[in-house]
């Protein structure tokens, strides 16, 4: 199940430069497909994850959302490139008249189709709330995040397509084997879990002992292969969706 090349060794050319990243990421064609690149070279070094692995760690987060089922992540590998072995993505074309995630006015958030996940004040001392949409995508995103350990759920990672699917980005701060949840999907906090999301977690820790696994090893460290099982199992044991806990804060900065 590894996240094979699906343009072999087709040429990658660069077309431009996402300047406001925090690591080196590149926009660029294979063949006829757009993609983005993010090559290992440019990652800068962080006091919390492992140097030089956060590539393998979106690529891992791609191969748990294709056990999952949902279609969450675009299809992402690794390859060589012009700086150098990196993560390719294939590149999604937004709904810029959409937004999955928004910063409000206090008094008028929705009273339906959304979920309210705090309160705070603007840069102008104005009450505002962050809130995100209620929606079966969302959810299943935000049961993701939590067997990833995503630490890094901005609202700019969360790509709103035109027939209303939700894609996921930015997968290299996850796997941490330490609790570094950190996401603005924070809505369906101490709620039940559906069915079909139960069931896509119990793939992914079936799958654990079979070709995925097998696959995460060569991304990950065993270790950290084994503490996604537990967050698997923890999450069937208790079927709800966890509330932010420890001493870190429960969401990224910047939010989006």
């Amino acid at each position: 199940m590894p996240a094979d090349d699906p343009f072999d060794d087709t040429p990658l050319e660069l077309t431009g430069q996402v300047a406001s990243a925090s690591n080196a990421v590149f926009v660029g064609t294979i063949g006829e497909a757009t993609v983005v690149y993010k090559p290992v070279s440019g990652e800068r070094p962080l006091w919390d994850f492992p140097d030089g692995n956060l590539a393998e760690r979106e690529a891992a987060a791609y191969l748990v959302s294709e056990s999952l089922g949902w279609n969450l992540v675009p299809q992402t590998w690794l390859r060589d490139g012009p700086y150098g072995v990196g993560m390719v993505q294939l590149w999604q074309d937004v709904d810029p008249a959409q937004d999955a995630v928004d910063l409000v006015a206090a008094q008028k958030v929705p009273e339906r189709g959304w979920r309210h996940v705090f309160d705070g004040t603007d840069e102008h001392d104005h009450p505002v709330a962050l809130i995100h949409e209620d929606s079966p995508g969302l959810r299943r995103m935000a049961v993701f995040d939590v067997i990833v350990n995503n630490a890094d759920r901005k609202g700019g990672h969360i790509l709103p397509m035109a027939g209303g699917h939700r894609y996921a980005i930015d997968h290299g701060l996850t796997f941490h084997e330490d609790h570094k949840l950190r996401t603005v999907l924070w809505g369906w906090r101490g709620e039940d879990l559906e069915a079909d999301e139960l069931a896509g977690v119990d793939r992914v820790l079936a799958e654990l002992d079979g070709e995925l696994g097998a696959a995460l090893g060569e991304l990950l460290t065993e270790i950290e292969v084994i503490a996604l099982a537990d967050r698997c199992e923890r999450l069937l044991s208790r079927r709800r969706f966890p509330a932010p806990r420890g001493q870190m804060p429960a969401v990224p900065w910047p939010l989006f």
